[in-house]
C-alpha cells in the first residue's frame, strides 16, 4: 500500500505569489513532470518493499524482531520529520538543487541498504533514505506549480495518481519476486539495488529538464524547531520498539515521558516564535481551525492502523503460513489494485457528489474487508490459502482508496488559500508519523502476543498432539515432556533476541526419537500457524478500534473537499 501522498511544498508566501501572478508556461515540463514521478514511484517502492522483504532481512543479517519494526520505522520516521524541512530548504536554496542532492543521497543510501553487512548498518541507512527521500520529494510539487500553467495544473497533479497507483501495484510483487528470484546470489539486497537504474534515469532528467526555482520570498529555517521535534519523537518511538524485547524496564517509561515533555516543549516553542514574528517549523495558528485539526487526528490514527497492518500481514504470511515471498506479494496485490479503483471512484464521482459521507462509507468498507480478513484467518488458521483470503483484501483496499482519495482535499476544505501550502505539508508530516507510529505501537503488540500466547496455542491441540505421540509409541512420561518442550521452544522462539540462535527447547525437540519426529514436528508447526493466526486476529481486532476512532473523528471534518486547484 502506498506510504505517503505527494507533499505540496509549505511556503505560504509564495502560494500567494504564484497564485497572483502567471509565469510563462515552462516548454519542457511534461518531461519534467515524467522525471518528479520517476522520483515518488523510486521513493513509494523502498516504503513498501519491507513489508514482503523483512522476514528475508531478519533471516539473513539476525537480530531480534524489533529490526524488523526499525527498517520500516526508520524510513518513515525520518520522511515525517524531515518533509517540511526539505520543503524548506527547497524554497532558500533552490528547488531543482534540492532536488539533485535528495535524489543523488537517495540512490547512495539505496547502495548502502544494499551493502549493509549488520542489521545494524541497515536501521542507519534506511535512516538515511527517509530524510533524503524528504529533501528529494517535497520539491516536485513546487516545481510543478511553477513549470505549468493554471489551466494545465489540475492535469499535471492529476497525474499523481495513477503513478502512485502503479507503485503501490507493483512494489510488493517486485520484492516478492527479487527475493525469490535471488539474481547473482543478492537476495533481498537487490529490492535496494534496483534503485540504481531508476536512480540514475531520475538524476540524469532532473540536471538535463527541471528548472531552477526558489520561493519569491526567502524563509528563513527554524533549526530549533527541527531539532526539538525529531528530540521528542525519537524519545517517544524508541522505547515502544525496544521495550517489548527488554521486558518494558522502568527506562522505556522515562522516555516516552521525556518525549511527551520535549513536544509539548517542541510547541511552545513554536508559538513563541510565532508571536515574536520569528521562523517556525509550522505554523501552529493552523491548529486553532477545529476541522483542520480534526484532519490531522484522522490522520494520525488512520495510518497507524493501516500501516502496522500490512507490516504484520506480510508477516503472519510468510513466518506464520510459510508463503513465499512471491505469493505473500501476490496474495497482497488485490489491496494495491482495489485502492487504486476506490482513488478512480472517488476522484471521478464520490468526491464531488458525497464529499464527507463518501470518507466515512470508505471507512465502513474498510473496516468490513478487515473484519473478513479477521474472521477468514481465525477461521482457516493453518490451512489458509491465498484465495480465500483474497475477498477480505480486496474490499479493504477499496474502503482505503475511497478514504485517502477524500481525506486531504476534505481536511484543507477550511483552510485559506494561502496557508494551503503549510497546511498540506503538515497534514502529510502527521500521516508519515501515523505510519511510525503504527508500526512502532502495533508491531510491538502482535509480537507480545506471540510470545505470551505460545503455551495457549499448544494447549490448544494437546489432545491431539498426545493421540499422534502415542500412536507413534511414545510413553505418558514422554509426552508431557515433548509438550513442555513444544510450549518452551514456541514462546522462546518468539521472543528470542537473535534469530540466529536456536534456544534449547528447540534442540531438545529436534532430537527426539525418530519414530516421534513426525508427530512432533507436525505438532510445532500447528502450534506455531496457531499462534500466528490468534496474535493477528486480535491485532486486526485493534486495527477495525481505530478505524471507529477515524470515523468518530470524521465527523469534525467539513462536509465537502475544497474545490481549488492544485491541492
Amino acid at each position: 500500500m502506498p506510504e505517503h501522498e505527494p507533499a505540496p511544498d509549505t511556503t505560504a508566501a509564495e502560494t500567494a505569489a504564484e497564485s497572483a501572478s502567471e509565469s510563462p508556461a515552462y516548454a519542457r515540463r511534461w518531461a519534467a513532470l515524467a522525471v518528479i514521478l520517476g522520483a515518488e514511484i523510486m521513493d513509494l517502492l523502498d516504503g513498501t518493499v519491507m513489508n514482503i522483504a523483512a522476514p528475508a532481512v531478519r533471516a539473513d543479517l539476525g537480530g531480534s524482531l524489533s529490526v524488523i519494526q526499525w527498517i520500516t520505522v526508520g524510513y518513515t520516521l525520518a520522511f515525517a520529520v524531515l518533509l517540511v524541512v526539505g520543503g524548506r530548504l527547497g524554497d532558500i536554496y533552490g528547488r531543482k538543487r534540492m532536488f539533485v542532492i535528495g535524489a543523488v543521497g537517495f540512490t547512495l543510501a539505496s547502495v548502502l541498504c544494499a551493502a549493509s553487512g549488520s542489521s545494524e548498518m541497515l536501521i542507519a541507512a534506511r535512516f538515511l533514505q527517509g530524510g533524503l527521500g524528504a529533501l528529494m520529494i517535497p520539491q516536485g510539487l513546487g516545481l510543478i506549480k511553477q513549470m505549468f500553467p493554471p489551466k494545465e495544473t489540475a492535469a499535471a497533479f492529476g497525474a499523481f495518481g495513477p503513478a502512485i497507483g502503479l507503485g503501490a501495484v507493483l512494489g510488493p510483487i517486485v520484492a516478492g519476486f527479487l527475493v525469490d528470484a535471488d539474481l547473482f546470489g543478492s537476495g533481498w539486497r537487490s529490492v535496494f539495488l534496483i534503485n540504481l537504474p531508476i536512480g540514475a534515469a531520475v538524476i540524469i532528467g532532473a540536471v538535463l529538464l527541471l528548472p531552477e526555482g526558489k520561493a519569491p520570498v526567502r524563509p528563513r529555517f527554524d533549526v530549533g524547531g527541527m531539532l526539538l521535534v525529531t528530540l521528542g519523537l525519537t524519545l517517544l518511538i524508541f522505547p515502544l520498539v525496544q521495550g517489548r524485547e527488554r521486558d518494558w524496564p522502568a527506562w522505556t517509561f522515562v522516555l516516552m515521558a521525556g518525549g511527551a515533555a520535549v513536544l509539548a516543549a517542541f510547541v511552545a516553542y513554536e508559538l513563541r516564535q510565532e508571536r515574536r514574528g520569528g521562523a517556525t517549523l509550522i505554523e501552529l495558528s493552523l491548529l486553532r481551525r477545529s476541522r483542520y485539526a480534526a484532519g490531522l487526528a484522522v490522520a494520525l490514527v488512520f495510518f497507524t492502523g493501516i500501516s502496522g497492518m500490512s507490516l504484520l500481514l506480510g508477516l503472519h504470511l510468510q513466518i506464520g503460513l510459510g508463503f513465499s515471498p512471491t505469493r505473500a506479494a501476490l496474495t497482497m496485490m488485490p489491496w494495491s489494485v482495489f485502492l487504486v479503483v476506490g482513488a478512480i471512484l472517488t476522484g471521478a464521482v464520490l468526491g464531488a457528489k458525497f464529499g464527507r459521507k463518501a470518507l466515512h462509507g470508505g471507512l465502513v468498507v474498510m473496516a468490513l474487508g478487515v473484519l473478513i480478513m479477521l474472521l477468514t484467518i481465525g477461521d482457516q488458521a493453518g490451512g489458509l490459502t491465498s484465495w480465500e483470503l483474497v475477498p477480505g483484501i480486496a474490499v479493504a483496499g477499496l474502503g482505503m482508496g475511497i478514504m485517502i482519495g477524500l481525506l486531504f482535499d476534505i481536511a484543507l476544505a477550511d483552510v485559506d488559500k494561502q496557508e494551503a501550502g503549510t497546511a498540506s505539508g503538515v497534514l502529510t508530516a502527521v500521516q508519515q508519523l501515523g505510519f511510525a507510529v503504527g508500526v512502532a505501537v502495533l508491531a510491538t503488540l502482535f509480537f507480545g502476543l506471540l510470545g505470551s500466547q505460545a503455551p495457549a496455542s499448544v494447549a490448544d491441540g494437546a489432545s491431539r498432539t498426545r493421540a499422534e505421540l502415542s500412536a507413534a509409541g511414545a510413553s505418558p512420561a514422554e509426552q508431557d515432556r515433548l509438550l513442555a518442550d513444544l510450549r518452551e521452544c514456541l514462546r522462546e522462539s518468539a521472543s528470542q533476541k537473535d534469530s540466529a540462535h536456536t534456544p534449547v527447547s528447540c534442540r531438545d525437540i529436534q532430537q527426539v526419537r525418530p519414530e516421534l519426529a513426525e508427530a512432533t514436528a507436525r505438532a510445532w508447526q500447528t502450534a506455531h500457524t496457531e499462534n500466528f493466526s490468534t496474535a493477528m486476529v486480535r491485532t486486526l481486532w485493534i486495527v477495525i478500534g481505530l478505524l471507529a476512532v477515524s470515523f468518530a473523528l470524521a465527523f469534525r471534518l467539513p462536509p465537502k473537499p475544497r474545490e481549488e486547484e492544485g491541492f
